[in-house]
């Protein structure tokens, strides 16, 4: 059973950070406040940092200066040796004033890896899917939680981390089993992650024939952090109709982690249907 705590934090001086890009299309519609939901994704690389061996408060500086609603981490350490036995979903919470949840793909180092979720809003649901991996490399985690905006509709957020490997065979099967989950979805679905897989590769593809990348007009890279020259992270949504995509962001912090943290600022329009 998950264990989900909310901190109250306040803020210290947030980090200056620089965005990369930045796609505004509000148009001529103003967006409905109470539908709009700041989406951050942050593989945050077991809390090391590119300048010292473990810092997670300069990434919840980072955290705290995009503002985000909820976010996809990856690379979270739970009790493991590696990290002195900490459990850092729940210190990024406390630190960012955001609920805490972790999920476990894989015992590691004395205790668990695997993703997490902050968010903003309470969870009504959570639940941690198994992705299909090869004998021998990591199991991988797709991070599922259900929760409600202040207009009072329900979305789905997932948050994940497909295979790292060289062969894309694992990322293919992993694709897949993400659309078998939730390309169904009438509930309104947020997918956030490093699929370690670039906008051309058949991983990607695979997706897109059910989701919308928010970052398909103006695609930057965001790996490695010190000089991005690759995109593998992204923020997808379904069903396509019901989100209109009011800004992406990638956010160049050099120091915090060895990728860029992905912002997409996205509004739930109602139903017409």
């Amino acid at each position: 059973m998950t264990i989900i705590r909310r901190f109250v934090y306040r803020p210290l001086a947030l980090a200056i950070l620089i965005a990369l890009s930045s796609v505004p299309v509000f148009g001529q519609q103003e967006a409905d406040s109470t539908r709009v939901v700041r989406v951050l994704s942050y593989n945050i690389m077991h809390g090391a940092t590119m300048i010292s061996d473990f810092n997670l408060q300069r990434i919840a500086d980072v955290i705290k200066g995009i503002e985000p609603d909820i976010v996809a981490l990856q690379e979270v350490d739970f009790n493991t040796n590696r990290v002195g036995g900490r459990d850092l979903a729940t210190e990024l919470g406390y630190l960012t004033g955001l609920a805490p949840l972790f999920g476990r793909a894989m015992p590691y180092s004395g205790g668990e890896y695997g993703a997490g979720i902050l968010s903003r809003f309470s969870f009504k649901s959570t639940r941690a899917n198994s992705l299909p991996y090869s004998p021998g490399n990591e199991p991988r985690t797709a991070l599922e939680v259900l929760v409600e905006l202040p207009s009072g509709e329900d979305f789905i957020f997932i948050g994940t981390h497909f295979d790292h490997t060289r062969d894309q065979t694992d990322r293919i099967v992993q694709a897949k089993r993400i659309n078998e989950l939730f390309a169904a979805n009438t509930t309104p679905t947020i997918l956030a992650g490093d699929l370690n897989a670039t906008p051309d590769s058949d991983p990607i593809s695979t997706l897109t024939q059910h989701w919308t990348d928010a970052s398909t007009n103006k695609p930057d890279p965001t790996f490695p952090s010190s000089d991005p020259a690759r995109r593998i992270d992204y923020i997808m949504f379904l069903p396509a109709h019901r989100w209109r995509v009011l800004e992406t962001r990638v956010i160049a912090d050099k120091t915090a982690s060895d990728h860029c943290a992905l912002l997409a600022v996205l509004e739930l329009l109602p139903d017409s249907r």
